[in-house]
């Protein structure tokens, strides 16, 4: 009888059309050029306002020889010291994705309060514009993390009241509160030291201190992470109502700070003084990298902000035939080009 034949199997055939790479191969390099990319883009949007701001100052010093002064540069500096600590603050609110529309108004109430508490000492000048612009920033604090409202209305409003109370204390602006001359709080306005004036070093010092708080504390990283995404930091367990509360109260005391500290330079609490500031905080924070948003930003970047808005300012002096109107022209075409590039660099970093 014959043996039947053995089958033996048959491999199934390839698919028609080219092997697909191994996995290892097709991903390494895709990877590597992403974090170049990324580290990149993260270094334009680190390094751009430095570098138009060192560009700038270089071709004004060319075109016109007053700028390029040491006497210039420490006028630029002292001037731009009280907006740069209200935008130390601000930009503790926006890293949050809040926003904080008072700090003009508390600024000339804190300058309002110091010169009316100047004449019982220095102490005094400091402690009332703090305690009654942190008690602003704390209700805040409060309505925007525990009530839930929204941080647009909510500083809308402290503004309002914060005008008000200021125009109750000056008597609707007819009363001009004077700090006496030669005083230890005038010293602290008018001061310098190495030709820089006081308000310039207590400037650097508190953004020195709000670097540190930033990038190696706790609270910096909750401000970042509450920016990124609320509902994730809560899931994570972070302190995101006390979190949000902090931030708005340092910005409040920040800005009373300020006020209380131009005051000590112009001898008086003027009562015209912070209007529109806040658009000019906000301005030098996103020009600075951070986002609106919230979550991405540094104070390093909201110093060169400022000091650029300032250089700006003072070259359109320096042409002398431009109304000073012409800053506000340019700070808003900047912060679109900036804001403009922001969704650029973030649409074309690529994804992990």
């Amino acid at each position: 009888m014959k043996k039947p034949a053995l089958l033996t199997p048959v491999p199934a055939a390839a698919p028609a059309g080219p092997r697909p790479a191994p996995a290892a191969t097709a991903t390494r390099p895709a990877t590597a050029d992403g974090a170049l990319a990324a580290r990149l883009l993260g270094r334009l949007q680190r390094q751009a306002v430095p570098a138009v701001l060192v560009l700038l100052v270089l071709v004004s010093s060319v075109l016109f020889p007053s700028f390029g002064t040491l006497d210039n540069a420490r006028s630029i500096t002292v001037q731009t010291s009280f907006l740069a600590i209200v935008a130390l603050g601000m930009t503790l609110v926006i890293l949050t994705g809040g926003i904080d529309l008072s700090v003009g108004s508390v600024f000339a109430l804190g300058g309002v309060l110091a010169a009316w508490a100047s004449p019982w000492g220095i102490v005094p000048a400091l402690l009332l514009p703090l305690a009654v612009c942190g008690t602003i920033g704390a209700i805040n604090g409060l309505l925007v993390a525990r009530a839930g409202m929204a941080p647009f209305i909510v500083t809308l409003a402290t503004l309002l009241a914060a005008r008000g109370l200021l125009l109750a204390v000056t008597h609707e602006g007819a009363t001009t509160y004077l700090v006496p001359r030669g005083s230890a709080f005038a010293g602290l306005g008018q001061g310098t030291v190495w030709g820089f004036g006081h308000p310039v070093l207590i400037a650097l010092a508190l953004f020195g201190l709000g670097g540190v708080l930033l990038q190696r504390t706790p609270f910096g990283q909750s401000v970042f992470a509450i920016g990124g995404s609320s509902d994730a930091a809560t899931l994570m367990g972070l302190p995101v109502a006390r979190t949000r509360v902090l931030v708005y109260l340092l910005s409040s005391l920040l800005a009373g700070l300020a006020g209380a500290l131009s005051a000590a330079r112009l001898s008086s609490g003027v009562t015209i003084v912070g209007v529109g500031m806040e658009l000019d905080a906000i301005a030098a924070v996103v020009i600075g990298g951070t986002l609106l948003t919230g979550g991405a930003g540094t104070v390093g970047g909201t110093l060169w902000g400022v000091l650029l808005l300032a250089v700006i300012q003072n070259l359109i002096n320096q042409i002398g035939s431009l109304n000073s109107s012409y800053q506000s022209v340019v700070s808003g075409g900047f912060l679109i080009v900036v804001v403009l590039a922001q969704r650029y660099l973030f649409r074309a970093r690529p994804t992990p």
